[in-house]
């Protein structure tokens, strides 16, 4: 457990204004080797992803077990930080999202994502005050392993279009302090790339913010700039990657050609990163 607690300590240590931590998204051993092995000081899984990887749709569709499974495997394959999307918790309830969380900090990681986005048809968002007894449960669940886990409370407010957009500010601004409250360590707030809500978001937030970049999203020098202190890529380079299958599959059925295929990763190179060959 020390072991884990001392990742625990470095991944919290990670996330800072001055150089954001810069999270490409894995969702199998080998995307998680690939990124470590370019230099990530840690390595988060993307949902989507894992989900996808495992034959289901994102969304609190996955199986549970398949997902945790999947969620340790990862953990297993690198030797750095792991932070896992958990989804809304993987529960019904507070008592079923403390139980998720005792048993993904069993397979390994040191943080975890929480989202206040549900499935229900009355409201794209979990009432914020049912949020957090969520995010309570899993604070507790943590401290009660003793590994000093990671919360991220996740803000759909921006991502969702939820409310009026006049409002959304205030609705995340207030979202975030009873999530930090509660006793999550920092927020996660995907769907805003306007420097101007990034800094009002940072400004008021009194803990580490983390945004979801990719193309035409600033650069991690500008969300620094603006107080940033995660940057994720969240579902993007998952989906890049199914990008070239689509694009290998329609290639070599339309025309009988291969050119989708240049610039791959080698055969050798990922036998390599998965024997733990240098």
């Amino acid at each position: 457990m020390t072991a884990q607690n001392d990742m625990a300590k470095l991944f919290r240590s990670l996330h800072s204004q001055a150089a954001p931590l810069a999270l490409a998204n894995v969702w199998d051993p080998v995307s998680a080797r690939l990124v470590e092995d370019s230099g990530a000081q840690a390595v988060a899984t993307t949902s989507a992803g894992v989900a996808w990887g495992l034959g289901a749709a994102d969304g609190n569709r996955v199986d549970r077990e398949e997902a945790i499974a999947m969620v340790g495997r990862i953990a297993a394959a690198v030797a750095v930080p792991v932070s896992a999307d958990i989804e809304s918790g993987f529960g019904r309830d507070a008592a079923e999202v403390a139980d998720t969380v005792t048993r993904v900090i069993a397979a390994g990681v040191v943080g975890v994502n929480i989202e206040d986005a549900h499935t229900e048809p009355s409201s794209p968002l979990r009432p914020a005050a049912e949020q957090a007894d969520r995010i309570a449960a899993a604070r507790t669940a943590a401290d009660a392993t003793g590994v000093p886990l990671y919360v991220n409370a996740r803000i759909d407010t921006y991502l969702l279009g939820a409310g009026e957009e006049t409002a959304r500010l205030r609705e995340t601004l207030d979202r975030a302090r009873a999530y930090l409250d509660a006793g999550a360590d920092g927020v996660f707030v995907p769907g805003v790339a306007d420097l101007a809500v990034i800094a009002a978001l940072t400004d008021d937030i009194d803990a580490p913010v983390n945004i979801l970049a990719g193309p035409g999203s600033p650069s991690v020098a500008e969300l620094a700039e603006a107080g940033v202190a995660r940057v994720s890529l969240g579902s993007g380079v998952a989906e890049a990657a199914y990008a070239v299958v689509r694009r290998a599959a329609r290639e070599l059925a339309a025309a009988g050609t291969y050119s989708a295929l240049t610039g791959v990763v080698d055969y050798r190179e990922l036998n390599r990163l998965l024997s733990g060959g240098a």
